[in-house]
């Protein structure tokens, strides 16, 4: 069989096919602040799905450097330009949020080894409250594999610099909640 010839032809549409469907996910996260690290998780999922929702969860047992609000600013900033990338916020179980966005499908960053432990059980619990999601896991690039956000809440607490880690607008931020 000529393979050529077969990749022109016109694809069969199934009777119910969606082919129009479009391939959403969602990459949650604290984003406290948001990190050269999360940014490329983000840049590089949003290369594979049609839609990528940024979503900043607020946990309130933590006590965080930035309010929600920041903290989505911060992300609108650093994503426009992005038009498959949105950014939200949600309180409350990822599968329920997963569900109401209707998709089925969670991006989560792997730094190292110590990670996947952690990430593992929570993919396993949300894959236990919702048979259909599936997590998607992306290994930063190595020069963003030692980054969190804690590092640098922690290199800022003692007034280090911290402009290799973040964009130059949570530099400005980080200074200003640290009054310099």
């Amino acid at each position: 069989m000529d393979c050529a010839a077969v990749l022109r032809r016109p694809r069969v549409q199934f009777s119910g096919e969606d082919h129009m469907k479009k391939r959403i996910a969602v990459y949650p996260g604290s984003f406290d602040p948001v990190t050269f690290g999360h940014l490329d998780i983000i840049d590089r999922a949003s290369k594979i799905f049609d839609r990528l929702i940024v979503s900043v969860f607020v946990n309130s047992e933590k006590k965080p450097m930035f309010t929600v609000e920041e903290r989505v600013a911060m992300l609108k900033a650093a994503l426009k330009g992005r038009p498959n990338v949105t950014v939200d916020c949600f309180e409350g179980l990822l599968v329920d949020y997963v569900r109401r966005k209707d998709t089925k499908v969670v991006v989560r960053g792997l730094r190292a080894i110590s990670d996947l432990e952690h990430e593992f059980q929570i993919a396993g619990i949300n894959r236990t409250l919702y048979r259909e999601i599936e997590t998607v896991f992306f290994m930063p690039r190595q020069r963003y594999s030692y980054l969190s956000s804690s590092v640098v809440r922690d290199i800022a607490h003692f007034k280090g610099d911290v402009s290799k880690l973040v964009p130059p607008y949570v530099v400005k931020a980080i200074a200003k909640k640290r009054g310099g």
